[in-house]
């Protein structure tokens, strides 16, 4: 098998290394061969670089973008022909087969956490330290650290300077700043090498060094983890390079093995003088495995059974557990939080080994994850996401891109009604939503939003909750009907059950639903593929429910001592009627 790996640069020391670990990980295949490009941070070079190893005839692409926007043609163009891996920087939309990389908003997030806990209630004051700008990573990092600064009004960032993730530009950049600005307390920068390149600076002009962060946490001499072991980095957070990862997923992807992800947020772990010898020692990521001498025993708190997305998850959860041989305890939520926490609860006094459940909304988890993390029991979140100051309180999620499915269900819509426009040009909107606060009806509509603001033909009229039931998408939709003056061109359905009840609505109202008013829910459950055999229905964005396998998967490589990925995206697709007759037949739910 011949592997094409196209590096965006190989002067920055992170993708050195990301580079030197995609090596050595092939070397483990007697029948892996790689190919390396290096871009030198032109985007326009790494499109040539991807067809001339497209040429060379490889059978796998992994690559790591220069500019995310200008390579997301060339990487939707190869993942059509063959399998893409993208590593670090992801592309626009979802053409490719696996995207593995840091979550940068995290890392940023808890970079200004630290800040916090060495500025304390008096705070201070911050330089931050940027890469290239307008890349994502340093877009990313730079919200996560102001959303967490934002929460201490008495710390304040007096400068930002970008310097492309280069040591001595950032070197040179603070040179000029230590001359003519305020001191800070505190610098942030986004890796370890402008980190590296601030401390020279403040050597070089004779000035004590602030407290100092980077990220990347690279070993050798200057690395992050070297700065730190001599004092002169406050902090470095290990960024992974994904590079191993990527090596060994493209070997399972060209095996053609099922359950292959469709994104995989790598951990991120802080290094301060404190905990250095550990993150020095070469066995680090190797937890030893626990010995047991009984099955495992998973509790899982479900969040009822609203819909059919719903049982098909619970019935893919149980049948999955039963095959691994893990002892699941169920309980189900019935749609409310406080039966969710009593359930944990319930799960702490039983002394489960691991826990695990979907939560309703993404708020008022603290006190009872904090407890579970206090009997030292680990939380995985299935589904459905939290908002916790505290990142340590959950070990790991595994679910859908809310926020991309929104985003896809509003991409087709577009498309669909430039084909298709109505007589004046405008598009008016019926929004039916899930359970107000949780994380599917937030981030679904954000990025259904996000993606038809720059349309200002494209306009939500109405937009109500309908709890993700069948029944309240129809009582919901019959409502609409009777009270909006304007007219409706389109429904976008948070899940294909309500979708289902606003077309029993819309028919009974004489309408015809598909036609008439044009129907994009979520889920793409089997009911939704026949509604679009019939007509009624236009599109279902995939947002599969079968967890079960890979919630086991993740329980088993806990307890065999393998380092969990902060998060699992699952793969999905987006269905539109055309498809329906070819598709319906290989759906399992």
């Amino acid at each position: 098998m011949l592997i094409g790996l196209s590096q965006a640069n190989l002067s920055e020391p992170w993708r050195i290394t990301m580079t030197e670990e995609i090596r050595q990980q092939a070397k483990q295949y007697p029948d892996m061969r790689v190919i390396i490009t290096d871009a030198v941070d032109s985007s326009d070079r790494q499109i040539e670089d991807v067809r001339r190893l497209m040429d060379y005839g490889i059978d796998l692409l992994i690559i790591s973008p220069t500019d995310s926007q200008k390579l997301t043609p060339i990487v939707t163009e190869v993942y059509h022909k063959i399998p893409v891996i993208v590593l670090d920087r992801a592309v626009e939309g979802y053409d490719y087969t696996l995207y593995i990389g840091p979550d940068n908003q995290l890392i940023g997030r808890e970079t200004g956490r630290y800040v916090s806990e060495l500025l304390g209630s008096r705070g201070g004051t911050l330089w931050e330290v940027q890469g290239r700008a307008g890349s994502p990573p340093a877009i990313d990092r730079s919200a996560g650290l102001r959303e967490e600064i934002a929460r201490h009004p008495a710390i304040r960032v007096l400068q930002t300077v970008t310097a492309d993730w280069l040591r001595d530009q950032a070197e040179d950049a603070l040179s000029t700043l230590v001359r003519r600005e305020p001191l800070p307390d505190v610098i942030v920068a986004q890796n370890d090498a402008m980190a590296y390149g601030a401390i020279l600076a403040f050597q070089k002009a004779g000035l004590p060094l602030p407290r100092i962060i980077g990220v990347d946490g690279l070993e050798g001499s200057n690395g992050g983890l070297d700065l730190v072991r001599r004092g002169l980095l406050a902090a470095t957070f290990i960024c992974p390079t994904g590079g191993k990862e990527a090596v060994d997923y493209a070997r399972d992807i060209l095996a053609k093995k099922s359950g292959i992800p469709k994104k995989i947020y790598l951990r991120t772990q802080q290094v301060t003088a404190q905990n250095i010898s550990w993150a020095m020692d070469p066995y680090r990521s190797v937890r030893r495995p626990r010995p047991r001498e009984e099955p495992i025993t998973l509790g899982f708190a479900q969040v009822g059974s609203e819909s059919r997305w719903r049982l098909a998850n619970t019935r893919s959860i149980k049948e999955a557990a039963q095959v691994a041989g893990i002892r699941l305890i169920f309980e189900d939520g019935k749609q409310k939080q406080e039966n969710q926490i009593a359930a944990i609860r319930s799960f702490i006094q039983k002394k489960v080994d691991i826990i695990a459940f979907s939560p309703i909304v993404e708020s008022g988890w603290e006190e009872v994850l904090s407890e579970a993390k206090a009997a030292g029991i680990p939380v995985i979140l299935t589904d459905r996401e939290v908002d916790l100051k505290d990142d340590t309180l959950w070990a790991t999620f595994i679910g859908s891109d809310f926020l991309e499915e929104g985003r896809r269900a509003a991409r087709w819509l577009l498309q669909y009604m430039e084909k298709h426009p109505t007589p004046d040009g405008n598009v008016h909107i019926v929004e039916l939503q899930g359970t107000v606060g949780s994380a599917p009806a937030i981030d679904r509509k954000r990025g259904f939003e996000q993606t038809i603001a720059p349309y200002r033909n494209f306009k939500i009229i109405r937009s109500e909750i309908a709890n993700f039931y069948f029944d309240q998408g129809k009582a919901v939709m019959r409502e609409i009907l009777k009270t909006e003056t304007q007219r409706i061109d389109a429904l976008f359905a948070h899940n294909d059950d309500m979708a289902l009840g606003a077309i029993e609505a819309l028919e009974e109202a004489g309408l015809r639903p598909g036609k008439d008013v044009i129907i994009v829910s979520v889920d793409a459950v089997k009911e939704a593929f026949q509604a679009m055999l019939k007509g009624k229905l236009n599109c279902t964005v995939e947002c599969s429910p079968l967890l079960g396998p890979q919630l086991m998967k993740i329980v088993r490589d806990y307890f065999d001592g393998k380092e969990l990925p902060t998060r699992i995206i699952t793969s999905e697709e987006v269905f539109p009627a055309e498809t329906s007759r070819a598709v319906i037949a290989r759906r399992r739910y």
